[in-house]
């Protein structure tokens, strides 16, 4: 989740860890009363049985808000049974990878659950992803199988050589707003984004098949539940590395299930047995808001107001006009945005009771002015998509008036361990810097075909080492104190510095560069470039111009710098990022 910044205070010295390699969970003393220190990782074998268990308890109840038409749950259930019956009719079986390309709409939930229901590995992608950032996902994994907004079809087009994709199901976001699938108001919203809007460009996929046809027939099918168990695999959640090769960090059903139960540890003490309403405009192929929106408050019987384009504020405060919201989760660059708009501020905010930041750090002037406006702290935590994500958070007692603004990351959350290890791999002291790492039942099986790659995070006693740096107090609070990788946080995602580099080193006017991180005040970070140019009429429009047409939006470079010497490197010829930072 969210990554601070601020240094920790000297404290006394004091070792966490035990003779026998276990750790003194010291921060257990800095739980909410009633918190238990431990969950039951093995409460569900599986995600689907998870699913059944939250469409029985709430079937009646509203499930998803999208475009202003609500879905129950009930209708929900349906609609991934007979997804799910459909894909199983075309041979879609159990550790099959099937590809979800949507965003924050109806079909997306569909998808998911429908995917996991039959025992097939979700593989999240992002939509906005470039055709070369789709291919090496799509080849990597393996998926036969790929559902895709009609938007993003081209890009499907452009990225299919060389991979093993068979089925392609498309949608439009109009599709699925009624038990007829389709009625006026959607087919007015699919007309203006096409003919209006022009936001489809051409493209040409022989064999795609639509998706309220696929469901139409599906409905038909019968499902044959699988046998999951709860070690096998139910994501692949792509992550970077220090490499900038894109992995598939692989998720059991326990792993997932696991962080899910940890944080309703935290959290449900907080919320009411009545419907509560919350906002998810982070996307929910991100794995924070997948778990923490989309899984979690699943449990609760949450109503999920699903924002599709959180970037459009003027059309987020229109759709949040008339919503008396209880939860929202947002990064530090969105809750920004909705402090800058009036309309936002002018709210009531009576009714709201938790609002969490993740993906980046927070920072102190948006704690505050978000605590100025509505009267409630936000809620910060720590976490990666190797854990599922969740590692830390702080203790939430909405009896008591919130926090002021700390910049720690909270603590561990139950059934977790941490601790900081120095660089000659002992382990560090209370108050003593090192590098921050967990073992728990939301630590990942490994990187997807990259047994090297596990090893060098994963050690042979389950500790994941997270590549930051933190500092930890003797009541168990973290904070993160600087980054061991050389990764840069834009808006809550991960940018590679090498993936960056490879694609401007493209360019053939550029002799060599490298990628670093700024700081910024909305985004956290913003990626600059420094390039040594072959041909002195290099400019920095050319240079970006030529990195939109390979990267998504979030990694392109803010800030081009030129030099005319080259860049400085080790013994070896590596070039040395710290020295252009």
């Amino acid at each position: 989740m969210t990554q601070s910044a601020a240094a920790a205070s000297a404290s006394p010295a004091q070792s966490i860890v035990n003779p026998d390699g276990s750790t003194n969970r010291i921060w257990l003393s800095s739980y909410v009363k009633g918190v238990p220190h431990d969950i039951d990782p093995n409460k569900y074998s599986s995600l689907g049985q998870y699913f059944d268990e939250c469409i029985n308890k709430y079937r009646n109840r509203p499930g998803f808000v999208s475009i202003g038409t609500e879905m129950s749950y009930d209708r929900l259930d349906r609609l991934v049974n007979a997804f799910a019956g459909w894909l199983q009719s075309q041979g879609v079986k159990k550790g099959d990878r099937v590809s979800i390309m949507l965003p924050n709409t109806f079909q997306y939930p569909i998808c998911l659950f429908a995917v996991l229901k039959i025992g097939a590995v979700v593989v999240n992608v992002n939509p906005l992803y470039t055709a070369r950032e789709l291919n090496h996902q799509l080849k990597d994994s393996g998926a036969e199988t790929i559902i895709v907004m009609e938007t993003f079809a081209k890009t499907l087009q452009d990225a299919l050589a060389g991979t093993k994709v068979k089925r392609i199901v498309l949608t439009q976001i109009g599709d699925l707003l009624s038990d007829g699938f389709i009625n006026a108001k959607g087919r007015l919203l699919n007309f203006v984004l096409r003919k209006v809007q022009k936001m489809v460009p051409e493209y040409s996929l022989p064999g795609a098949v639509w998706m309220r046809d696929v469901i139409k027939a599906g409905a038909k099918a019968k499902v044959k539940l699988a046998e999951v168990k709860p070690e096998d695999l139910a994501f692949l959640q792509y992550t970077g590395g220090t490499t900038g090769v894109a992995k598939g960090a692989m998720l059991t059903h326990r792993n997932v299930l696991a962080n899910c139960q940890q944080a309703l540890a935290f959290a449900e003490g907080q919320l009411t047995g009545d419907t509560e309403t919350v906002v998810t405009p982070l996307p929910l192929y991100h794995i924070f808001s997948l778990t923490v929106n989309c899984l979690i408050f699943m449990a609760l019987g949450g109503r999920n107001i699903l924002i599709a384009n959180p970037r459009d504020t003027k059309r987020v405060m229109m759709i949040l006009k008339n919503e008396n919201f209880s939860g929202i989760t947002c990064v530090n660059t969105l809750y920004s945005s909705f402090l800058d708009d009036p309309d936002f501020r002018k709210r009531d905010f009576s009714n709201l009771k938790l609002a969490v930041a993740g993906g980046m750090a927070l920072q102190r002037s948006i704690a505050e002015r978000w605590k100025e406006v509505t009267g409630n702290s936000i809620v910060e935590g720590y976490g990666l998509t190797e854990c599922s994500p969740i590692v830390t958070q702080a203790p939430v007692d909405i009896s008591k008036p919130g926090p002021a603004f700390t910049g720690s990351i909270g603590v561990p959350v139950p059934s977790t361990e941490v601790r900081c290890r120095r660089d000659d791999n002992t382990w560090a002291n209370i108050g003593e810097p090192g590098e921050l790492c967990v073992r728990g039942p939301q630590v990942m099986k490994g990187y997807w075909q990259r047994p090297d790659e596990t090893a060098k995070v994963i050690d042979s006693e389950g500790w994941l080492a997270t590549g930051d740096i933190a500092v930890m107090d003797e009541k168990g609070f973290l904070k993160i104190v600087d980054r061991k990788k050389d990764m840069i946080l834009v808006s809550g995602f991960n940018v590679y510095p090498n993936e960056i580099e490879d694609v401007v080193a493209m360019h053939p006017d550029v002799k060599e560069c490298a990628a670093v991180g700024v700081p910024d005040e909305v985004a956290g970070e913003r990626v600059k470039i420094i390039i040594v140019p072959r041909n002195p009429g290099l400019t920095k429009e050319a240079v970006i111009e030529h990195c939109r047409k390979n990267l998504t939006g979030y990694k392109i470079p803010r800030i081009v710098e030129f030099r005319n010497e080259e860049l400085p490197k080790t013994p070896v010829g590596k070039i040395l990022r710290r020295e252009l930072r």
